[in-house]
């Protein structure tokens, strides 16, 4: 019953790390905003590279934030919140993983 309610809370973070990530908004690129002075010659734009597994990174973050979250709360919950962020380090072991996995 416990494994059970500790991968529910798992995959629930893991789904709203995810989902939280995936609905940001791009932000627009500034560069593409800049208007050049009438009198200057237009230089080509320079492209910087996308970084690699936005998501992946972002989903990270959101599980710090989560994970922050959970430690600073009043309430033990029954262990629920230990096993939790147990749980939560293991997700971002395992999404770190992935990253390394890719630069390998």
């Amino acid at each position: 019953m416990k494994l059970r309610i500790l991968s529910a809370v798992a995959v629930t973070v893991l789904i709203l790390a995810i989902a939280f990530s995936v609905s940001a908004p791009a932000a627009p690129n500034a560069a593409a905003k800049a208007v050049p002075a009438a009198n200057a010659t237009p230089t080509p734009a320079k492209a910087t590279p996308a970084e690699p597994h936005p998501q992946i990174r972002e989903a990270i973050a959101s599980l710090r934030i989560a994970k922050e979250h959970m430690e600073h709360a009043a309430h033990d919950f029954g262990g629920h919140r230990v096993e939790a962020i147990k749980a939560t380090d293991e997700a971002l072991r395992q999404l770190e993983m992935c990253l390394k996995f890719d630069r390998d």
